[in-house]
C-alpha cells in the first residue's frame, strides 16, 4: 500500500513514524520544498511516551513524484484543506481513500466537494503530540483513533485501514456515528484550546484556577447547547466533566492553538470556537463566551509583532 501524509506537522510526523513500522510505502507531502528536503535528508525524530526513535521517510513537495496513492492522510491546518486537496489531485486515483485527521468541523465537506464524498473518511484522534522543530516531535500522550464515514457505512476498505493502523501501533476503531465524535471533540477543544492560547497555560493549569475553570465550563456549556439543537448525539454523558478530565490527563501538553500563537502562526480558531459562534447565531442561541474567545484569539493573531510575545509557559 502506498500512503501519502499531507502536512509534515506534529500529527503528520507522528503518523508517518507509526505507519513506517508496517513496511508499507510511506510518503510525506509538504507545500514547502525546503522543509520537505530537510525531512527527506534528516528523517523524523520522535521522543516522549513512545521512546526515542529516528526514522527515514520519503518527503517531497511534488505530488507527481509520489504518483497515485492508496491512502491519503490529511494533516494540514483546517484553513489549508482546500488548497491541499487541490494540490494533491495527482495522488488521487479511482481507489484512493482520504482520511482527515484534522481539528474542527467542515474538513470532510471541503474534501468531499473536491475529491468525491465516497472517498472520504473522517478521523478523530486523541494522540497528543508537539512539534519541536522540523521533523522533530514529542509524543506527549497516547490515545485512540476513531474512523468513520459521515453516512455511517463501513466499507471493507475501512476495516483494512483499521487493521493497518492497529498493526502500526495506533489503537484504532470504527464508529458509525463519526459526526457525534467530531462534535464531541470540537466541544472539548472549544473549552481548552483558545483559553490556553490566550493565557499561555498548559492544559492542566486551566482547571487549577477558578477563573479559567469557569470560562472553560461556560464555553463547553454553550457548545453543548448548539450541538443538542442540531440533534448531534455526543459520546460523553457529561461533557463538562470530560473537558476537565482531558485537561488533567494532558496536563503537560501544549495545545496546538498555543503552539501556533507562540510561533506567530494563524490558528484554527475559526474552525473550533468560530463554528460554535456561527452555528449558534444561525439558530438564535446565545454564545457570548465562545464569541469572546474567538475575538480575543483573532486579536492576538492580528497583533503579532505589535505586542511583546513571551515564550514562557506555565
Amino acid at each position: 500500500m502506498k500512503i501519502a501524509i499531507i502536512g509534515p506537522g506534529a500529527m503528520g510526523c507522528l503518523y508517518a513514524y507509526f505507519l513506517s513500522k508496517t513496511k508499507e510505502e510511506v510518503w510525506l507531502l509538504d507545500k514547502n520544498a525546503e522543509r520537505a528536503a530537510k525531512i527527506n535528508a534528516a528523517g523524523i525524530k520522535v521522543e516522549g511516551v513512545s521512546g526515542s526513535h529516528h526514522i527515514r521517510v520519503k518527503a517531497t513537495s511534488e505530488a507527481k513524484e509520489i504518483g497515485q496513492a492508496d491512502l491519503l492522510l490529511v494533516c494540514v491546518k483546517s484553513y489549508d484543506t482546500k488548497d491541499a486537496i487541490i494540490r494533491t489531485k495527482p495522488l488521487i486515483g479511482e481507489n484512493t481513500r482520504i482520511i482527515t485527521l484534522q481539528n474542527g468541523i467542515g474538513n470532510v465537506e471541503v474534501i468531499s466537494e473536491i475529491a468525491g464524498v465516497e472517498r472520504v473518511i473522517a478521523g478523530v484522534t486523541n494522540e497528543g503530540v508537539t512539534l519541536l522543530d522540523i521533523g522533530i516531535i514529542r509524543h506527549a500522550g497516547r490515545g485512540e483513533t476513531v474512523l468513520g464515514r459521515i453516512d455511517g457505512k463501513i466499507p471493507v476498505e475501512m476495516r483494512a485501514i483499521r487493521e493497518l493502523f492497529n498493526k502500526a501501533g495506533l489503537e484504532t476503531r470504527i464508529s458509525r456515528d463519526i459526526k457525534g465524535l467530531l462534535w464531541s471533540k470540537l466541544i472539548i477543544n472549544a473549552g481548552i484550546n483558545a483559553l490556553t492560547a490566550i493565557t499561555r497555560l498548559h492544559n492542566g493549569k486551566l482547571v487549577e484556577f477558578s477563573g479559567t475553570r469557569r470560562i472553560l465550563r461556560d464555553a463547553v456549556t454553550e457548545a453543548v447547547r448548539v450541538a443538542k439543537r442540531k440533534k448531534i448525539k455526543l459520546i460523553y454523558d457529561d461533557p463538562l466533566a470530560k473537558a476537565e478530565a482531558v485537561c488533567e490527563a494532558t496536563s503537560a501538553n501544549v495545545s496546538s492553538m498555543l503552539q501556533d500563537v507562540l510561533k506567530h502562526k494563524r490558528t484554527e480558531i475559526d474552525f473550533i470556537n468560530g463554528v460554535v459562534v456561527r452555528q449558534g447565531q444561525e439558530m438564535g442561541i446565545a454564545v457570548p463566551v465562545n464569541m469572546l474567545l474567538l475575538d480575543l484569539v483573532k486579536t492576538i493573531e492580528q497583533t503579532y509583532g505589535d505586542v511583546p510575545q513571551s515564550a514562557t509557559l506555565s
